[in-house]
């Protein structure tokens, strides 16, 4: 098997060549409705199997969530290995959106489903939760940076619960999040022309009062359904606001099934982002 360069790297191409969106693939029961699916494995399969026809040949990334596949079980993730294989042979990068986040071989174990290259869910990178601590996610590391894959970190999330956790301070006057950012820092340092441990930033934020120049990419959910667009991404990231992947779910997704129309969807949004990251 040939050995991927690190994601850092070939995310930046991605971003620069194909533009900087993430689409997620969110087949909750709402949306398969809205497509004249049924709530079932056939609803979902075809629902996936749409959303990679239309973007994965286009669009930088493909953020599936986990849950919505897990919830039906083992044919429920059948369907997920080849939504994952697909979009990636078309050329998007797939970051598997499943939080993951233990201890020990458990986190081990974690990330070889999702960034081993024999496992039939190999994903350029995964999203994780450090809250059991930061070095819990030693192993998730350890197995991205063999197999040219990355992580992204939940630091600042776009949802306000976070913010009981995330900007909690600890002793020595430094926020949860501004830790794990710190952390992720280190992690990329000397990395070009980025590194490969990002961080998920909510573009929801007010602001992010916090040191986003960690030299890697910041995954950015809450554009579109949630309230935040891409005028809003400059305020939030401030002078990172290049290595911004800005997270797209309903407001692309609810144009399907049509092909085009979600070709459509995704194109303006990514024009949208450009006109304030490239300016």
């Amino acid at each position: 098997m040939t050995t991927l360069a690190p994601f850092g790297a070939r995310l930046r191409h991605a971003l620069d060549t194909r533009g900087q969106l993430c689409v997620g693939i969110d087949p909750h029961a709402s949306l398969l409705a809205a497509w004249g699916l049924g709530d079932d494995i056939a609803g979902l399969e075809s629902f996936s199997r749409t959303v990679v026809e239309a973007l994965a040949d286009r669009v930088a990334v493909l953020k599936p969530q986990a849950a919505f596949f897990e919830r039906f079980g083992s044919k429920g993730i059948a369907v997920l290995e080849r939504c994952t294989a697909d979009a990636r042979a078309a050329g998007a990068l797939v970051v598997m959106d499943a939080k993951r986040g233990d201890i020990g071989s458990t986190m081990a174990a974690y990330a070889e489903t999702f960034l081993a290259p024999d496992s039939p869910l190999f994903s350029d990178a995964l999203t994780v939760s450090p809250y059991l601590g930061f070095g819990s996610l030693q192993p998730a590391v350890d197995l991205a940076r063999a197999n040219g894959c990355g992580l992204f970190v939940l630091a600042l999330t776009s949802n306000p619960e976070g913010a009981e956790v995330q900007r909690a301070v600890a002793a020595d006057g430094e926020s949860v999040a501004q830790g794990v950012l710190r952390r992720l820092a280190a992690e990329n340092a000397g990395a070009e022309p980025l590194g490969s441990f990002g961080a998920v930033v909510g573009a929801t934020l007010a602001e992010a009062g916090a040191d986003l120049a960690i030299n890697g990419p910041l995954l950015a959910p809450g554009v579109g359904a949630q309230g935040a667009t891409a005028a809003d991404l400059p305020r939030v990231f401030g002078d990172s606001v290049r290595n911004v992947v800005p997270s797209v779910s309903r407001d692309v997704l609810k144009h399907g099934p049509s092909v085009a129309a979600l070709r459509e969807a995704a194109e303006r949004f990514a024009q949208d982002v450009s006109g304030v990251t490239k300016g």
